[in-house]
């Protein structure tokens, strides 16, 4: 499946009809597009299953379609309140991926989405953003011309740490080597939607937004950006799909340190690997890994436990249950991030 989850298909969909499938949470992470890092981060495969249920749950509480049917245990596929210990998968309905096809100019060529009507994978990432932290791409966009301060409903260019009045929705491919930010009318000529579905898509993110930060602003939390997926299911209609809410998934701050694998992110920005990291991606864009000199180290085991603590401790919290004993309070895992980021 990826570089943090494995996928077992137990019917491959077919034309006009979704598949089934077994999402494995794994406790991989990964950063920078590398791929899996050289740590794995202990229960965060059962705390992102857990929680990502939890929210889809949530989402079809409210109407929305959804490729979730339960998490996947010995006893079968189960609701959330049937379970009583964490578990790391989840059955869920699968749709066709169509890929589009790299060009010997090293562009993209979509046609294959045409005509396509139903049962596929939007080939979008889609992105909410309520708040422009330090290392949030949109400030290299800025300063490349590749946004501007009015798209943000700004009048200036902004500073580090600025709160959007408005949540911005930013979208990005999906399915390319290295996905790249663009704008909604290439998303919608790419991806083969209708105006109608554009807009319903934007809908549903700006509802799951509001979802998530409620959710999270319990726990003291700030829900800064995130993103969502998407399918057109057999019937036409959109659905959310992969899981969404989650620390892989957004990124959260607690009195402004990050919640999520964005500490590690901010670790390794530190690192000699990620100067080495940045000129291999400039060399090729498509090969990057292949031809950086140097690889990335292991975490710090106190920073690796803190970041596995705060996985824990927001499926705990946001839940309302117990699913790992012994968590110590938030505070002690940010003192930890702290140090390092």
């Amino acid at each position: 499946m990826g570089s943090v989850k494995d996928l077992t298909v137990i019917k491959p969909p077919e034309e006009n009809r979704a598949g089934i499938g077994v999402f494995r949470f794994s406790d991989r992470y990964s950063v920078f597009d590398w791929g899996e890092m050289p740590d794995h981060i202990p229960d965060k495969g059962k705390a992102i299953a857990i929680l990502g249920a939890y929210f889809f749950e949530r989402a079809e509480e409210s109407g929305f379609r959804t490729h979730y049917l339960g998490m996947e245990g010995t006893g079968g596929t189960l609701r959330l309140k049937d379970i009583k210990t964490p578990l790391d998968s989840m059955r869920v309905r699968l749709f066709n991926v169509i890929r589009p096809v790299l060009l010997d100019d090293q562009t993209y060529d979509y046609s294959p989405y045409r005509g396509v009507d139903r049962n596929f994978l939007i080939p979008l990432e889609v992105i909410y953003r309520n708040r422009l932290p330090k290392g949030s791409s949109v400030f290299k966009r800025l300063r490349n011309r590749e946004i501007t301060p009015q798209e943000l409903g700004l009048n200036s260019i902004p500073e580090e740490d600025t709160t959007l009045s408005t949540p911005f929705l930013d979208v990005s491919t999906k399915l390319e080597r290295i996905d790249r930010y663009i704008k909604w009318e290439e998303a919608e000529r790419i991806s083969g939607l209708s105006r109608a579905q554009i807009e319903r898509l934007k809908s549903i993110l700006r509802s799951l937004n509001d979802l998530i930060s409620r959710e999270f602003a319990k726990i003291g939390l700030v829900n800064e950006d995130g993103k969502v997926e998407f399918a057109v299911d057999e019937n036409g209609d959109i659905c959310i799909v992969d899981v969404f809410g989650t620390l892989d998934e957004c990124r959260f701050t607690y009195e402004g340190i990050p919640v999520s694998k964005e500490a590690a992110r901010i670790y390794y920005r530190k690192t000699e690997w990620f100067e080495a990291l940045n000129r291999a991606k400039e060399r090729d864009r498509e090969h990057f890994k292949e031809i950086c000199e140097r690889q990335p180290e292991r975490l710090p085991s106190d920073l690796r436990e803190a970041i596995a603590n705060l996985y824990r401790y927001c499926t705990n919290k946001i839940t309302g249950r117990e699913w790992f004993s012994g968590v110590p309070d938030i505070k002690e895992s940010i003192s930890i991030v702290r140090k390092y980021t």
